[in-house]
């Protein structure tokens, strides 16, 4: 009887903590753009480990008209006890590893209707923490500034019925 109330507290508990990730309660345009930088961290032959979306440091996005938005998103990304290739369970319930660097990332990208679009090219850039430098900021944030500043959207600036 014992353990099975201590299993059932255990599965709420987890339950419970996997309501509350931070990755589930971004909303869904930014949950992509995180995906877009694990895709490649979980796909890297030298990364041994799952990582995890730990919280964001800056969001911002600009609408453009038409459904069109372009979407800044700074966060981190830490590393699981969970290894790459086994019977683990989904990485989001993977616990936190404390003795590794977390990993610095920016993606910014253009969506319309909640879509990523492929052009301009959506850029992501990850980097463990400590390596990150002022220079990779600066850089970081003129890409996403000249993507957002170039979009060349469609302005009506005037509109000629005929009738005067």
């Amino acid at each position: 009887m014992a353990a099975g109330s201590l299993l059932l507290l255990c599965a709420a508990v987890l339950c419970s903590a996997r309501a509350q990730d931070p990755y589930d309660e971004l909303p869904a345009a930014y949950r992509k753009g995180v995906n877009l930088a694990l895709e490649p961290l979980n796909a890297h032959a030298g990364v041994h480990h799952h990582f995890r979306f730990l919280r964001s440091l800056e969001k911002s996005d600009t609408e453009s008209g038409f459904g069109v938005k372009y979407l800044y998103h700074h966060f981190y990304l830490k590393p699981t006890t969970c290894a790459k290739g086994t019977a683990a369970p989904p990485p989001q319930t993977c616990p936190f590893r404390n003795d590794r660097p977390m990993i610095d990332c920016v993606v910014c990208y253009k969506t319309s209707a909640e879509q990523i679009e492929p052009t301009p090219k959506p850029y992501v850039h990850c980097i463990q923490r400590p390596r990150l430098t002022q220079e990779m900021r600066t850089t970081r944030t003129q890409h996403c500034r000249r993507m957002n500043y170039n979009s060349g959207a469609p302005t009506l600036l005037a509109v000629s019925t005929g009738k005067h």
